[in-house]
């Protein structure tokens, strides 16, 4: 009992300031689902383009519980947390020395690379994931397989970047059947998870494809050689922070390597994954479990992000087992604990930078000044001369980004300059005229300014786009007055 507590009170320490944090960045699209605001709506959740319905079914719980304040989200993310770290120490001291266990789930609990998945409303598809799948884990180990299957389909629908994880339970298969410490003896119940994992995928395939806007699949911007070329470079970048937990941002600037450089990132890490295997020393095998939770989000599949901390959750699990081996090794019993030590620091100070919008942005600027993305997410949460300085920065870098016409001229709305918010509009319109997002601001300019007509057209246009943009529709409603 008394490591189960100090391992919740490490991370309670770790992430509870975050319960009086608010949203962040793509934590507001939340409420754009109109499924998620009425009290039918969650039946909606299972169609096709819902990738993640068992996620959604906890925000909708969360909306219909306390409405848009955030501490109820906050305090779900944390309380999934606290339980994946239970259920991780359960399922590693099974699978570990006693005191390799602890530091493992340890390392797991506090690491600020959790950061990301904790204190951000949206990483929580990737902490339920996770929870589900050591649930599995842990009854696999028990003798329950099928009990197995089901809890790792559920944490399927939760976030499908787990789909690799039958592999890994595979791996530990066949291991504990050579050691002859199997709780039964068929593998068909981890065979019945690939199909499962299989359809997953191809889930996500068809929703990328066929949801305007989506930030995946063909949608993403990046090739899938090129997002893979670059896939390296960013596991690397994770490996790093793990070991020296230092640099984090929201935005890392990853970008699309030159060839010589991708192929070395991956010939590294091919190398580290060979003599992991070759070896068949207990931290290897750890680290290549790992590597393989990673390849879902991190190989050929591509997504806008290049690179993002949250993805790391599921696998940090069997990084820290690695690291907790070696850790354990060392006579000095003061080490693990200057560890620990720097790692809650750590975790605290990423949480404050949590705390609200502008400490965010402001860091993820610091880290990649020659990114456009921070610039525009900083000028929401700023006076509008600082908004529009750093908006006129991101269109000198970018300057044919539709995204920098449309923060601008929400910005100069909500100064009280509509005549030029709406050419700011229709240059977003102009760079990107399939976006029914556009019309719809084009049509709010309009109607500022009296022109109710031409304010209504391109609302219908906007919904002709996209049948299901609420703000489109709930404009078009006030226009009509109804």
């Amino acid at each position: 009992m008394r490591d189960r507590l100090l391992l919740l009170a490490g991370a309670s320490v770790a992430f509870g300031a975050s319960l009086g944090s608010g949203f962040h960045f793509d934590d507001y699209a939340i409420f754009s689902d109109p499924a998620l605001t009425s009290p039918g709506g969650w039946l909606r959740l299972w169609g096709l383009r819902q990738t993640r319905p068992l996620t959604y079914l906890t925000y909708w719980l969360n909306f219909q519980a306390g409405g848009t304040n955030p501490l109820g989200y906050h305090a779900v993310n944390l309380a999934l947390h606290l339980a994946a770290v239970l259920l991780a120490f359960e399922c590693l001291r099974r699978l570990l020395p006693a005191r390799a266990a602890w530091l493992a789930a340890a390392i797991f609990a506090i690491h600020p690379l959790q950061a990301e998945s904790v204190d951000y409303i949206w990483g929580r598809s990737m902490v339920l994931a996770s929870l589900l799948c050591f649930g599995s884990l842990l009854a696999w180990m028990s003798g329950r397989p099928w009990t197995a299957v089901a809890c790792f389909a559920a944490a399927l629908l939760a976030k499908e970047e787990c789909a690799a994880f039958p592999l890994v339970l595979g791996l530990l298969w066949v291991l504990r059947r050579q050691a002859n410490r199997l709780p039964h003896k068929s593998p068909w119940p981890i065979a019945a998870m690939l199909p499962l994992s299989l359809a997953a995928g191809l889930r996500v395939i068809y929703a990328a494809a066929v949801t305007s806007g989506a930030q995946a699949g063909t949608q993403a911007g990046v090739t899938p050689a090129n997002y893979a070329l670059a896939q390296g470079v960013a596991i690397l970048r994770y490996l790093r922070l793990l070991a020296i937990p230092w640099g984090f941002t929201i935005d890392p600037d990853i970008r699309v390597p030159p060839l010589w450089l991708g192929a070395l990132a991956w010939a590294a890490l091919l190398a580290l994954a060979i003599l992991a295997w070759r070896r068949r020393a207990t931290w290897g095998l750890w680290l290549l479990a790992g590597f393989v939770l990673l390849l879902p989000s991190s190989s050929v599949f591509p997504a806008a992000d290049l690179a993002a901390d949250r993805r790391m959750y599921l696998p940090l699990a069997a990084f820290a087992a690695a690291a907790a081996i070696l850790l354990s090794r060392i006579r000095f019993t003061a080490v693990p604990m200057v560890v620990f030590a720097v790692l809650l620091a750590a975790s605290v100070l990423r949480t404050q930078t949590w705390m609200s919008d502008q400490a965010l942005w402001r860091d993820a600027l610091a880290h990649a000044p020659q990114k456009v993305r921070p610039r525009i997410q900083l000028a929401r949460s700023v006076s509008a001369p600082e908004a529009l300085r750093l908006l006129d920065e991101a269109r000198r870098l970018a300057p044919n980004d539709p995204a920098i016409a449309v923060e601008t001229g929400r910005t100069l709305l909500a100064a009280g300059n509509p005549a030029a918010a709406l050419g700011e509009f229709g240059r977003a319109l102009a760079l990107d005229p399939r976006d029914a997002g556009n019309y719809n601001n084009r049509g709010v300019a309009l109607a500022a300014l009296g022109q109710t007509d031409a304010a209504r057209r391109d609302f219908q246009r906007a919904l002709a786009l996209s049948p299901g943009l609420a703000t489109a529709t709930e404009n078009l409603r006030k226009m009509e007055g109804r």
